[in-house]
């Protein structure tokens, strides 16, 4: 859906991220989100990120002058291959409630395209339903299934303009490559689930710290 909102509110939402980053104390943690690796499992903060605005460094190389000037420079540009991306993934592996109802909206606040990052996903692949998922034990979280292998063939580009919005399936297969250039990516993602008849996984990888909001209530 393209214009879904308007240059106004794309630029407020741009400004309260700045402001909510220059309020941010980094001393606090170090944590990173990856959805290719696990170190982040016995991390508390980023357990704990579902009861509070919680940041991951993802922009860190394109906030911090200093950051920016090495992860652009050629010595780290030899390395980035296997770095940056989001790999194929299903929402519903990590929202999970039973029965599945999770939905993405996935908002663009700058231009999304192949060059930087844009969404890519394999269309109808809904329709084979949920791979695995991403769960929380005793020492930890990890996955109940080994990683399936797709054809990046079967992916198709999701390029889209400042306000667009698209909304993803629970079980569609999707990704993201590593940003390559000079221009950033930002986005706003969010995820939905039913409450009328369906129940929040307990070994969700995140807990239940609050009550969910409607998303029909007027504020």
């Amino acid at each position: 859906m393209e214009s879904f909102a308007s240059e106004d509110e794309i630029g407020g939402l741009r400004k309260r991220m700045d402001e909510l980053l220059t309020q941010f104390d980094p001393s606090e943690s170090s944590s990173v989100f990856s959805t290719t690796i696990q170190q982040h499992t016995k991390d508390h903060y980023f357990f704990d990120s579902a009861a509070k605005i919680s940041f991951f460094f993802e922009a860190l190389h394109e906030l911090d002058p200093l950051y920016k000037k090495f992860t652009y420079s050629s010595k780290v540009s030899s390395l980035v291959s296997s770095f940056g991306e989001v790999v194929p993934h299903q929402d519903n592996s990590y929202v999970y409630t039973d029965p599945p109802s999770c939905t993405g909206l996935w908002m663009a606040l700058e231009d999304s395209t192949t060059l930087n990052g844009c969404l890519w996903a394999i269309p109808r692949s809904h329709k084979n339903g949920l791979v695995r998922r991403f769960v929380r034990g005793e020492n930890g979280v990890t996955y109940d299934q080994p990683s399936p292998s797709y054809e990046q063939k079967d992916f198709v580009p999701i390029e889209m303009k400042p306000g667009s919005i698209v909304a993803i399936h629970g079980d569609l297969i999707h990704q993201s490559f590593e940003n390559l250039s000079p221009k950033s990516r930002h986005a706003y993602s969010l995820h939905v689930v039913e409450s009328d008849g369906c129940k929040w996984a307990q070994d969700n990888w995140k807990k239940l710290y609050l009550t969910f909001c409607s998303i029909h209530s007027q504020y």
